[in-house]
């Protein structure tokens, strides 16, 4: 298992400079949310995931529900440089015929476990092929990264109760934690209060760290896969919207879905260089 921190650095800035250019590409696109995930991503996909892009719908592979979709081109990044697909199809993004729409599509999309978009759906397809899993007894564990804007639907929270009673102790979630959505901060828009509270409250095995930090997310994902309590986990993020190109961490809330220009393309390519 890969634990170097100067790897995943790289990677991440790698995966970093991919979505920045095929939204570049496009003109406009979910910058901020995109590259507050790409740690989490690049962890478990380069460490901790069992998945073979030779063979995508592999029996008992662990699988990952993006259910903040919006968060595609971070997710499809990821998937061209492990080689699910070619990765002049990133050019392709949310371009007529793509295979590579905004918002995931597991039809169109090897590598893509389930459709998302509609927020707070992805979590609950999470919880159900948790427990499919569980019935088919594949030994897989299903990843699911929620935001935090998408923490106020309360299909999130029937999910969380339900998962929680079947004891989905194969279910490690992530909550990007990086307090804005589209209106604008998520404490004003509707606060969560104290997160990891609610979620401890509802049963799961909870953990908060830094985002950003590749060995602190690959530590708490052990210790998800250690916990022997029978219950599914959450582990919180806090991250920065638009982390690592300074101009779209600068926008704040206007980085959700921001216009992005070719020589703006570059001066991001070049600090993430």
């Amino acid at each position: 298992m890969i634990k170097d921190r100067a790897f995943f650095e790289a990677k991440s800035s790698e995966i970093r400079r991919l979505t920045v250019q095929c939204i570049g590409d496009l003109g406009v696109g979910h910058l901020g949310g995109c590259l507050s995930v790409v740690d989490v991503l690049t962890v478990l996909y380069y460490a901790v995931m069992n998945v073979d892009p030779k063979n995508p719908h592999m029996e008992g592979r662990d699988r990952l529900v993006l259910s903040k979709g919006h968060a595609g081109p971070a997710l499809y990044s990821i998937l061209a440089d492990k080689g699910f697909f070619p990765k002049e199809e990133l050019s392709t993004l949310n371009r007529a015929g793509t295979n590579l729409p905004s918002h995931c599509d597991m039809l169109r999309t090897p590598g893509v476990d389930m459709t998302t978009g509609a927020l707070g759906q992805g979590f609950s397809c999470a919880v159900g092929i948790a427990i499919g899993s569980k019935i088919k007894k594949d030994n897989a564990t299903i990843y699911a990264v929620i935001g935090d804007g998408e923490s106020q639907e309360g299909q999130i929270w029937e999910a969380a109760m339900y998962a929680s009673h079947r004891k989905l102790d194969n279910l490690i979630a992530f909550t990007d934690y990086n307090r804005l959505q589209i209106d604008g901060p998520t404490a004003e828009i509707n606060s969560l209060g104290d997160l990891a509270a609610k979620w401890t409250s509802f049963g799961w095995f909870v953990q908060r760290i830094d985002g950003h930090d590749h060995l602190a997310i690959l530590e708490a994902v052990q210790k998800a896969k250690a916990d022997n309590q029978g219950r599914p986990s959450m582990i919180i993020l806090d991250t920065v919207k638009g982390k690592g190109v300074s101009f779209i961490e600068e926008a704040g809330v206007n980085n959700h879905n921001m216009p992005i220009t070719q020589e703006q393309v570059q001066i991001a390519l070049e600090e993430l260089s």
